[in-house]
């Protein structure tokens, strides 16, 4: 299935997005990981796109997005995303997050409701005062000193290659690249998450949701127990062996989890 990109123009500048799939399906936009781009979902769009229309958009100041004028936040991003549904005639989508957009994802829901029909929470933190406190005590994510001989990006490669799959280097090549076309600070994605205060916003989910576990994805497995208790409605599917990289690491399963729950609320 032929994947469409384009570019919307949106009042910070100009945001570019991939889909796949037939106009007038029902939509799923899907948002990723810092500090990732739409590409993270290359392998995934064709699969939910059978059925689906399938946007992959990228977050503004990641992939081929301009960045906002001010400091990168939660909330900045999800209104981003609902200005580009806006732009596109979206009315109402699926919102699947991996990460980093599934904190998008929830700011989008709570803020936005009704044009989020449901939602998918793949590998997303809970981010409330507990995590905040000890995110704000460990060593940055994926800072690195440039240096002038690339020894830096050897150094980002070996510091994420204990949460990827062995035997996958292009795995790790496709983080690299999505990383070096980052337009500012390559931590401000892991700020913006590490400062959200989302008990603020978990009231106002309502929205049918499916928690993904990547069962060997150390950062985030951990909170899908908090997910299913702050959203009694929430259901969990597991994907044995997931680990960071979840929907390029195993696109199939990963659109199987989603077009399974999705399928039920049709």
């Amino acid at each position: 299935m032929t994947i469409r990109r384009g570019y919307v123009d949106l009042p910070h500048g100009q945001v570019h997005y991939a889909e796949c799939g037939h106009a007038g399906a029902p939509a799923v936009l899907l948002l990723h990981q810092t500090p990732r781009s739409w590409a993270e979902y290359r392998a995934v769009l064709p699969l939910i796109g059978a059925r689906y229309r399938a946007l992959a958009m990228d977050t503004a100041g990641f992939g081929n997005s301009d960045p906002l004028p001010g400091p990168a936040s939660i909330e900045e991003w999800a209104g981003v995303a609902a200005r580009l549904l806006g732009a596109l005639g979206i009315a109402q989508t699926h919102v699947v997050g991996h990460h980093t957009g599934g904190v998008i994802a929830v700011e989008l829901a709570a803020r936005h409701a009704p044009r989020v029909r449901s939602l998918v929470l793949s590998s997303t933190p809970y981010t409330d005062e507990p995590f905040r406190r000890a995110r704000a005590e460990r060593p940055p994510i994926d800072a690195v000193p440039a240096s002038e001989d690339g020894e830096h990006l050897a150094r980002l490669w070996r510091q994420r290659q204990a949460f990827y799959p062995a035997g996958r280097p292009e795995l790790l090549q496709a983080f690299v690249a999505d990383a070096l076309k980052v337009q500012g600070d390559l931590e401000a994605g892991h700020r913006a998450v590490a400062t959200y205060r989302m008990e603020e916003r978990i009231g106002a989910i309502g929205q049918p949701t499916l928690v993904i576990r990547a069962a060997d994805d150390p950062f985030s497995a951990p909170h899908a127990a908090d997910w299913l208790q702050h959203l009694p409605q929430a259901r969990l599917v597991d994907i044995a062996g997931g680990m960071v990289p979840l929907p390029d690491q195993l696109p199939e399963a990963f659109a199987r989890a989603v077009i399974g729950f999705l399928d039920t609320l049709r």
